[in-house]
Order: structure tokens, then C-alpha cells, then sequence
């Protein structure tokens, strides 16, 4: 058993040396896009499903709140997954087009959606990213290199936060990660 825990640490020992070398110029520049986004009073909208749900709370939090510093809070939206809103959407059978629907009814031109989806099939997730490609919102999209769903939706303009890995596990703390990082830089280019 301990040499199982051992090999679990290995393995995301390794998948973050991975993104070291592959992320942080990507990450930089979903931070320069956010950045520019809030300066020109839009807002960032954040969607995520299953356990992705809460890197996306998480993702709010940290810009609505604080990250580090005690800062004024910036606007960010998260489509919500709770309440009466999933049950009818469920009851309805329309629980994939929920994230759609809240998008539909907030976003502005200039608003950018962050899309937390580990594997791309994540219909509701996928579902919003198509509206805000018909929006022509910006979109940043925490994915993995399991993830060929969302490929063919992304444009030149939109970033894409890969995680070099097939296990979801190892994805979902990468983007756990690469969102505190995100935070990070975007106070350091507003603050430093």
C-alpha cells in the first residue's frame, strides 16, 4: 500500500513537471486576457460539472474575494449547478442546457467564459461553451489531453489550459493548481 500512495505522488510529481513546461505561457496569457477583460468593466463567467464543479467555486471565490491580497472584488458570475434551478432544469429533462441557458440570460460582449471541462463530454459544459461561441464570448477552458471535444470549438482568440494527463484525478488537481497560479498572475499584473 505504500508504494501505491508512493507511485500516486510520482505520477503527479510528473504531470506537474509536464505542465511546467507547457502552461505557464499559456497561463499568462489567460491571465492578460482576464486582466483586460475586467479593465473594460466585463466579467468573467465560470461553469464547471462533477468535481470540476468546484475548481469553478473556487475560481469565483478567489475573484470575487481575495486571492492573496486584499483587493477590491472582481466581477465573475458562476453558473450555478444548485437549487430549484437543477431540479426543474432535471425535472425538465434540460439539465444540459442549464449552464446554456444562465449564459444566454448574463453575458455581454467582452464577457469571458472559463470552462472547467477534465474530458470533454461534459454536455452541459460543452453546451455552454457553444453559446458563448455563438455570443462570441472570449473562452478559456481548463481541459486535458484526453479532451479532443472542445478542440474543434475554440478559436486563435481563446486559451486552452491543458492537462497533460488521462486521469481525471491528476486533471482536476492540475486545474486546482493552474487556477491558484491563474489568481496569482492576475494580481501580480494588476497590483505589482
Amino acid at each position: 500500500m505504500l508504494q501505491k500512495i508512493q507511485d500516486k505522488f510520482s505520477e503527479s510529481i510528473q504531470i506537474q513537471i509536464a505542465s511546467s513546461e507547457l502552461l505557464p505561457p499559456v497561463i499568462l496569457k489567460a491571465a492578460e486576457r482576464i486582466v483586460e477583460c475586467l479593465l473594460n468593466g466585463n466579467k468573467i463567467i465560470v461553469c464547471g460539472y462533477g468535481r470540476s464543479y468546484g475548481n469553478a467555486q473556487l475560481l469565483v471565490s478567489h475573484l470575487s474575494h481575495r486571492y492573496e491580497l486584499a483587493r477590491p472584488s472582481f466581477a465573475s458570475v458562476l453558473l450555478s449547478f444548485e437549487g430549484i434551478s437543477a431540479t426543474m432544469s432535471s425535472q425538465d429533462n434540460e439539465i444540459n442546457l442549464l449552464y446554456k441557458k444562465q449564459l444566454q440570460a448574463i453575458a455581454k460582449d467582452g464577457d469571458i467564459l472559463v470552462a472547467f471541462s477534465p474530458f470533454g463530454n461534459e454536455e452541459i459544459v460543452l453546451n455552454a461553451i457553444y453559446s458563448a461561441v455563438n455570443e462570441n464570448l472570449g473562452i478559456i477552458a481548463f481541459t486535458s489531453s484526453h479532451n479532443d471535444h472542445t478542440k474543434g470549438l475554440l478559436t486563435k482568440n481563446d486559451t486552452e489550459i491543458v492537462i497533460p494527463s488521462n486521469n481525471e484525478m491528476r486533471i482536476v488537481e492540475g486545474h486546482l493548481f493552474s487556477l491558484n497560479l491563474l489568481c496569482e498572475t492576475i494580481d501580480s499584473l494588476l497590483f505589482s
